[in-house]
């Protein structure tokens, strides 16, 4: 069994985003020679997600509003994390939208349904973060 590591960093322009993260993926299976096996790719920061879906912008509006109905970002003050920093909105952002994803290698390809992409969602961004590619196989 053959395991191949990397990361990579994503900074968004915005305090919240979604970055298709898709094609950096496949770059690291293409990369690690591996061919039956798995991947798990998860966010290396508590305010930030690894999720997979659509690649639709209508679809990531529809999760940035029913995200923040579920933990708005303001006020501030209606949070007990927020005596120091002003994100606790993202960390629970985060626990919704998951850490990693695990997704099956068949052919050295990433095993997909229809339509799905993976995706790194940001709740508090606008600095470097990173990403971990694990892929363990044959």
């Amino acid at each position: 069994m053959k395991s191949y590591r990397k990361e990579f960093w994503i900074e968004t322009l915005h305090r919240r985003d979604y970055v298709n993260i898709t094609r950096q993926v496949e770059k690291c299976l293409d990369e690690s020679g591996i061919r039956e096996g798995m991947v798990l790719v998860n966010a290396m920061h508590i305010t930030a997600s690894v999720f997979i879906n659509d690649d639709d912008n209508g679809l990531h509006n529809d999760f940035e509003e029913w995200l923040e109905k579920l933990a708005p970002e303001k006020p501030h003050s209606q949070y007990r994390h927020n005596s120091f920093e002003d994100n606790a909105d993202a960390h629970m952002k985060r626990q919704l939208m998951g850490r990693e994803v695990v997704i099956a290698v068949t052919n050295g390809k990433l095993d997909f349904g229809p339509w799905e992409q993976i995706f790194y969602g940001e709740y508090d961004g606008m600095r470097r973060k990173r990403v971990l590619v694990k892929i363990i196989g044959e």
